[in-house]
């Protein structure tokens, strides 16, 4: 996120590179950082003639170059966006010679998403000298809920723990998908405001009372009336809370309980750091802990691996997976 700040920071005062090579899983900030040198580097009326948009799939290498080295007309610059670059991997390394000496009157920015290239060959190596090389990882799951803090901050937001956790396991990590959900609330809710758990249920949909969230909960406090009431809201609403998205949050889980029964110091700062958690979601690990002893937790662990093979559907076809989920507490809570 540092990076993305600094490379608009610097397009912002001027400061343009020719090339832009913005490549990598998380396609969020290759489209922010392609969208934001669309919209300003050119002033609207120089658009027309200086930049344009190509396409992958409807271009060559040396389509690209071609345009590269046009001149501008009545302008400094033009710009050539190249979306969808990675349908040109076969033959991206072609690319070098032009990045080697690249047109200075030329900005050119390619949006290689899902893919790398190789950083031992010419094309990266040319790169790095003349121009930008952006590399978008894709954040895990334990890092996108501190993702949504730091993006609601900056923008004079800010979330309750539940809230944000509630949004990384209905939506996952395409940080895209959040960024939408987002925008949305920010339309209805003023500045300042601190997004709750009622906010989210009541504007995107997600109920904030049966949620993968709260089946954890009520499964770590042994509160087996709830967690059954979860697993049937589930059983109810099958494609809203997938068993396979419900079996793969109770495996991190129970492989983070088994981690927590590990450590020599229980202290709430080091388990936060060590189970790679918000401190706000320690008690949790601290009650499921006495709850179910380490043995009970191993045993745990590999149900879950024979159930996740289940939800699959493998070996259980004809089950529905409300009745597999209604098993895998059984199973838990024997």
């Amino acid at each position: 996120m540092d990076e993305v700040k600094q490379i608009v920071t610097d397009i912002r005062n001027g400061n343009l590179k020719p090339i832009y090579f913005l490549m990598g899983e998380e396609p969020y900030y290759i489209d922010k950082i392609s969208d934001y040198i669309e919209d300003n580097v050119l002033a609207e009326e120089k658009k027309g003639f200086n930049q344009m948009v190509l396409y992958g799939r409807d271009i060559s290498v040396d389509d690209i170059v071609s345009n590269a080295k046009r001149f501008p007309m009545m302008a400094e610059r033009q710009v050539v966006i190249v979306k969808e670059a990675q349908d040109l991997a076969r033959q991206i390394e072609k690319l070098a010679a032009y990045a080697e000496n690249p047109q200075p009157s030329t900005v050119l920015v390619l949006n290689y998403k899902y893919k790398k290239i190789d950083k031992r060959k010419a094309l990266y190596k040319s790169i790095k000298k003349t121009g930008v090389v952006y590399e978008s990882k894709k954040l895990y799951d334990n890092q996108v809920a501190d993702w949504i803090r730091r993006v609601l901050s900056g923008q004079n937001y800010s979330i309750t723990p539940k809230a944000a956790q509630m949004l990384v396991e209905f939506l996952g990590t395409d940080l895209s998908k959040i960024s939408n959900e987002l925008d949305k609330l920010k339309i209805i809710l003023p500045k300042g405001t601190e997004i709750s758990a009622e906010q989210i249920e009541e504007n995107i949909g997600i109920s904030k009372d049966y949620n993968n969230f709260e089946l954890r909960k009520a499964i770590g406090e042994r509160n087996t009336l709830k967690a059954f009431q979860i697993v049937n809201y589930f059983a109810d609403n099958p494609k809203d809370n997938p068993m396979v998205m419900t079996v793969s949050l109770l495996f991190s889980f129970f492989s983070q309980l088994l981690q927590f029964h590990g450590l020599s110091d229980k202290n709430p700062r080091n388990v936060a750091s060590a189970l790679k958690i918000n401190p706000y979601f320690v008690n949790e690990y601290t009650v499921a802990a006495r709850n179910f002893p380490m043995r009970k937790v191993s045993a745990i662990v590999e149900t879950l691996r024979d159930f996740d093979v289940k939800s699959k559907g493998v070996g259980a076809n004809a089950i529905p997976q409300g009745d597999l989920l209604k098993e895998l507490l059984v199973k838990i809570f024997n």
